[in-house]
């Protein structure tokens, strides 16, 4: 008879693939000239392009002071501009060369997430994406 799967197991797995994609996604990625978190951040603002720089902070999980550093250096490599938006929040958008890179990178993050979750089928998927939100969000079991 198998053993029963701890709490810690499941932790342990979650860990180990998301190890496995960070490490893979940067390695990708560099090869493109960027970084996962400025990979991220171009993500994010192509979901959510008024997304302010304390939104981006929470939404790459990042604090306010190192998204600021991370922007000012995708802006002096040509990546984000500033824009002028309303009240005193800090609003960038991705330049035509930091769309390019968005683009290419969301291509090879296809395909990193591809060798480890392409595997399962569309209902289980949806399901682990449900369980993973789940369990993030904190809620107790059924």
């Amino acid at each position: 008879m198998a053993e029963a799967v701890t709490l810690q197991d499941v932790g342990l797995e979650v860990k180990r693939l998301q190890w496995r994609h960070h490490r893979e996604a940067n390695t990708r990625l560099g090869a493109i000239g960027l970084s996962l978190p400025q990979w991220d951040v171009l993500r994010h603002l192509h979901a959510s392009p008024e997304a302010s720089l304390h939104r981006l902070a929470v939404l790459t999980f990042q604090t306010d002071q190192s998204m600021g550093a991370l922007a000012a250096r995708m802006i002096d490599r040509g990546l984000l501009e500033r824009v002028d938006g309303p009240g005193r929040a800090v609003r960038h958008r991705p330049t035509s060369a930091g769309e390019k890179l968005r683009r290419e990178g969301s291509g090879l993050m296809n395909g990193v997430l591809g060798e480890s979750l392409g595997h399962l089928s569309d209902a289980e998927l949806s399901t682990l994406h449900a369980l993973l939100v789940k369990a993030a969000a904190g809620k107790p079991a059924d």
